[in-house]
This record gives structure tokens, sequence and C-alpha cells, in this order.
């Protein structure tokens, strides 16, 4: 009776054991994977604003203005030679960056004085003569612009850009002067087209401020350069005078600060993370 009891209980552990054993067969087996990170470069759209300074120089392209002479009966014309110097300017702007390789704004720049000295040559008293004429420009300018960013390699962003808007371009006072006599006419100021065309490159400093150098082309169109000149109780005069334009060459350095998450270029990548599809217990 006591074998059969013993013979029982071995009979029911390795019973156990084995039904046991099978169902191991059917568990899946859990395998621990570490969950891979995902990185996803950020491309929205940012708002900025940005400063910047330039020197600029000014190839004036002539001008041509119209004489009065006592002995003939319908006006002559003249035209007016000379250089520019360079100066200094400087302005701001507000822009959006659309996409990474996508942004617009709108700029305005003031351009300090730039002196003109040129020459003039006519007759004086039947001869041949020369004089010296000064005078000097300055100029608003306000832009629509937009760029193309072509990428960004270890922070630094190249781009190409064109711009359209307007100049308002102010003459100061021409003085003429011929064997030891000045002239004065007076400048002219008005409204005037102008577009640019840009090229440089920005660095990331932070996720929101950037640096920013680069080379503009803008061309200014012609318009009054300064009015007429007539001697009391004369039937000579000269003027008004009219130039035919200034191209500007500038190399320009600026800042851009950008709201909210940042410049999309200089933003670092969003980590994303990384859910695994559920593994369903297989039973059977």
């Amino acid at each position: 009776m006591l074998m059969s009891a013993r013979l029982m209980t071995g009979a029911l552990f390795l019973l156990s054991a084995s039904t046991l054993h099978a169902a191991d067969l059917y568990e899946p087996p859990i395998v621990e994977v570490p969950p891979p990170v995902v990185y996803e470069q950020v491309d929205h759209g940012a708002w900025y604003i940005r400063g910047d300074i330039d020197y600029h120089w000014s190839k004036f392209k002539g001008s041509d203005y119209i004489t009065y002479g006592c002995c003939t009966p319908t006006p002559g014309t003249g035209s007016l030679d000379g250089d520019l110097d360079g100066a200094w300017s400087f302005g701001g702007g507000v822009g959006y960056q659309a996409t990474r390789y996508l942004r617009v704004d709108t700029t305005i720049d003031y351009w300090a004085k730039s002196d003109f000295e040129g020459t003039t040559i006519g007759t004086c008293g039947g001869t041949t003569c020369t004089s010296v004429d000064q005078t000097s420009y300055s100029a608003i300018l306000l832009m629509a612009n937009a760029y193309a960013d072509l990428g960004t390699y270890h922070g630094v962003t190249p781009y190409v850009g064109a711009g359209i808007g307007g100049a308002h371009l102010k003459w100061d006072d021409l003085r003429n002067t011929v064997n030891g006599g000045t002239i004065t006419h007076k400048g002219a100021k008005d409204w005037r087209f102008a577009w640019s065309l840009m090229a440089g490159a920005s660095y990331c400093l932070t996720s929101n401020l950037q640096a920013d150098v680069g080379y503009r082309y803008t061309r200014i169109e012609g318009g009054r350069m300064f009015e007429e000149f007539t001697p009391g109780g004369t039937s000579i005069g000269v003027g008004p005078g009219f130039d035919r334009g200034i191209d500007a060459h500038e190399v320009r350095a600026g800042l851009r600060w950008s709201f909210g998450g940042g410049n999309p270029n200089c933003a670092a990548p969003q980590q994303i993370a990384y859910e695994p599809e559920p593994i369903l217990p297989v039973y059977k």
C-alpha cells in the first residue's frame, strides 16, 4: 500500500513536470531590445529681426542738363561726369523663415553721405573752360527681399537672394566753380525705383542667433539731380540736371535673431521616442 502511494506520487510529479515543459514550448521568448533613437530635422517657420552695417562704393553713371544761351533760339544740353567716394550705411528689417531653404524679409537702410567731385567742359566768354563740380548724396533704401538658403554645413548656410523696392535719394547743393567764381545749384531729391542682388553666408551662433556676412549689388535708377540756375536779369542759365542712376557695391555684416523655436537651420534635431509594436502571447 505504501509502495503504491509512492509510485502514484512519482507519476504525478513526472506528469506535472512534463506538462510545464510542454507549456514552455508555446510561451513566446522575451527579447529585450533597446529602443532606437530617432531624430527629425526641424522644418517650421520662424519670424526674425535683423540689423546690418555695411560699406558701399557708388558708381556715378553721369548727368545731363539743359543750358540756356543768350544768343541761341533753343536750349542746349550738357553733361557732367565725376566720381563718388565710398560711405558707411546701416539698417534693419523684419523677416520670416518659411522653410529651411526659403526666407523673405523687408529692410530699410540709410546710406550716409557719399561725396562727389566732377568736371564740366564748356565755353566761357568764347573760350573753352573747365569747371569743378562738388556735391554729395545720401539715400534711404526700402526693399522687399527673398532668399534661397543652400543648405547648412557645420553651422554655415550659404545663400543667394534678390530684392525690389525704392530709394529716396537726396542730392546736396551742387557747387560749380570756374575761373575763381562759384555758382550754386539747389540739390534735388526724389523717390526712384531700385533693385538688388545678394550673396553671402550665415553662421549659427546659437539656435536663435545668426551672424550674416555678404555682398549686395544695388541699382538705383536715374532722376533729378539739381535745379535750374539763372542769374537775375539775364536770359542765360543752366539746369535742371538729371543723373543717369547709381550702381552701388556693398559689403555687409549683421546679426539675425529668430523668435520661437529658433532658426530651423540652427535648431537641434528633435528626439522622438520609439514605441515598439506590442508582442502578443501565443496560446495553444
